[in-house]
């Protein structure tokens, strides 16, 4: 009888491990992963953003979006706050660095509503701080910029991240 008794009492562990295996792994799945990083990087200092906007892969938009609703949801998304910021000193490099997933789609980095990087299948790109503030349009330097790195698939875009730079008075 012991025998039998204690071969239950094994089962019973097994099973209930088992279950408590399971239900953990539940749970794991119902959480939110997060989403890729982009990293910016300036002189000694950098900061690392999750995305602003990021549903998986699926597209958000673009930005000649004929349907309103996209264009809404797309340029909310371009505008939205950024959540990291960095100082940028005159004649540092402002360094862009993605995860490998984000690269294999392809990437650009804008600031001030321009391109500042061509399409880049590359986890890595630097830029000329001074040119990230230099706002076109105006024609004169800014004091602070948001630069928006933007991943792409087939001309949509598929995720954003915002980080905030200031530019250091000297």
């Amino acid at each position: 009888m012991t025998a039998f008794s204690s071969s239950l009492r094994g089962k019973g562990r097994r099973a209930a491990a088992a279950g408590a295996v399971s239900l953990g792994l539940l749970v794991l799945s119902a959480c939110d992963q997060p989403t890729p990083r982009a990293t910016v990087t300036a002189g000694q200092d950098s900061v690392t953003a999750e995305a602003s906007c990021y549903e998986d892969g699926k597209t958000l938009g673009d930005l000649t979006a004929k349907e309103k609703a996209e264009q809404a949801k797309f340029e909310k998304c371009l505008t939205s706050k950024p959540d990291q910021t960095l100082t940028v000193h005159p004649g540092d490099k402002v360094r862009l660095g993605v995860e490998p997933d984000m690269a294999e789609q392809g990437w650009i980095a804008m600031s001030n509503g321009m391109p500042m990087t061509s399409l880049s299948k590359q986890t890595y790109t630097s830029v000329d701080g001074d040119q990230v503030f230099y706002n076109q349009q105006t024609r004169q330097m800014s004091d602070s910029t948001t630069i928006s790195i933007m991943t792409s698939k087939g001309g949509k875009y598929t995720g954003i991240w915002n980080i905030k730079l200031n530019r250091a008075s000297s």
